[in-house]
C-alpha cells in the first residue's frame, strides 16, 4: 500500500502549496482521492500516469477538493482516453461537471460514470475481488464523506516442500490456495494448513477530511492501519474549529488514539501556519506515531 500525498493545505493554492489531493496505490489500483487546484499538474511533477487512475472519490463540494476535476477530465479527453472513467461524490456533482462540459462543447471520448452519494450512514460504493470501498460520514459545513478502503484477504501461500513432500497434484493448487483441504495421489486427504502457510495481512487506509471532532466515525475506522485526519488547526485557534466545522491537531490525535488505528497522517493545515512542527508536538502527546503530510511526500506501508 502506497500513498502519494499530491497536496494537503486548505482553501488557498501558494507556489509551494497546493489544496487536498492523494494517491492511494492498494492491490493494483490507483485510486485518486480529491482533485483540489492543481491536482493535474502534480500528478505530472509526481510521475504518475494519467491512465491508471480509473477511479476518483470527492469528499465534498468545496472547492479546494475538487476544482481541479473538471480540468483533469478534460485533459483525459484530449489524450484520447478510452477507458471508462468512475467519479464517486455527493449529489450535485454530476450536474456541476456535466454543465462544465455542455457549455464548453467538450464532451469526454470516453464513458464518465457518475456514483453520487447521498446517505448519511457508512456504505459499501467500491468492490472488486481484492479491494473494498466504505464511506466515512463526516461533520462539515456541506454534506460529506470520508473514505475506508480495505483490502480483501488474499489466497493462502503454498509451502512447496510441503506440498511435494504430501504427493500433490499441481491440478489441486488452486484449491489449496483457495484453503480447501484436498486428496493427494494416494488418495489421502491433507489438511491445508499442513502444506500452506497464511496470506499476507490485509491492508486499510482511511481518509477523513474536512470534518469536525466526530467520534461516531470511530466504530468506521477502528484498527485502520493508517488514518490521514484533517488537522486544520493549532491550538492557539481551536475556537475557529467548531464554527468552520474543522479540527485540531489535538483531535485528530483523539480520534486516533480512540479508534486504534496504527499510524496518523495529519494535513488539511491551515495556511496561516508556517511551521508544521507545531502539529507534531500537539498530537504526540496523546498519539505517538504521527506523521505530517506534505506535498508530494510518499508513504508506503
Amino acid at each position: 500500500m502506497k500513498l502519494n500525498i499530491l497536496g494537503c493545505y486548505s482553501a488557498t493554492p501558494r507556489t509551494f502549496t497546493n489544496p487536498t489531493a492523494q494517491v492511494l496505490e492498494i492491490k493494483n489500483h490507483l485510486f485518486l482521492i480529491d482533485c483540489g487546484e492543481g491536482t493535474q499538474v502534480q500528478l505530472r511533477k509526481n510521475k504518475i500516469k494519467f491512465a491508471r487512475i480509473k477511479h476518483i472519490f470527492i469528499s465534498h463540494l468545496h472547492g479546494d477538493h475538487y476544482f481541479g476535476l473538471a480540468g483533469l477530465i478534460s485533459t483525459f479527453r484530449l489524450l484520447t482516453r478510452k477507458t471508462e472513467l468512475h467519479i464517486y461524490g455527493p449529489k450535485g456533482l454530476k450536474d456541476v461537471i456535466t454543465l462544465q462540459m455542455k457549455l464548453a462543447d467538450s464532451w469526454t471520448n470516453y464513458q464518465l460514470v457518475f456514483h453520487e452519494l447521498t446517505s448519511t450512514e457508512s456504505e459499501l460504493i467500491f468492490e472488486d475481488d481484492n479491494v473494498e470501498v466504505y464511506t466515512i460520514p463526516l461533520d462539515h459545513r456541506v454534506y460529506t464523506n470520508g473514505f475506508l478502503f480495505k483490502e480483501k484477504p488474499g489466497e493462502r501461500k503454498l509451502n512447496m516442500q510441503s506440498v511435494e513432500k504430501a504427493h500433490i497434484d499441481k491440478a489441486y493448487y488452486r484449491k489449496l490456495k483457495q484453503g480447501a483441504d484436498v486428496e493427494n495421489k494416494k488418495g489421502q486427504l491433507i489438511k491445508n494448513v499442513d502444506v500452506t502457510n497464511s496470506p499476507d495481512p490485509i491492508k486499510s487506509y482511511a481518509f477523513c477530511s474536512d470534518t469536525a471532532y466526530k467520534e461516531s466515525i470511530i466504530p468506521i475506522i477502528e484498527n485502520v492501519d493508517v488514518l490521514y485526519h484533517e488537522s486544520t488547526f493549532l491550538e492557539q485557534h481551536a475556537h475557529l474549529a467548531p464554527k468552520t466545522k474543522h479540527s485540531t491537531a489535538k483531535e485528530a490525535a483523539q480520534i486516533a488514539k480512540k479508534a486504534n488505528v496504527g499510524i496518523l497522517i495529519l494535513g488539511h493545515y491551515s495556511t496561516r501556519y508556517g511551521n508544521l512542527d507545531a502539529f507534531m508536538k500537539e498530537a504526540n502527546p496523546i498519539f505517538k506515531n504521527v506523521e505530517l503530510a506534505e506535498d508530494g511526500k510518499v508513504f508506503e506501508f
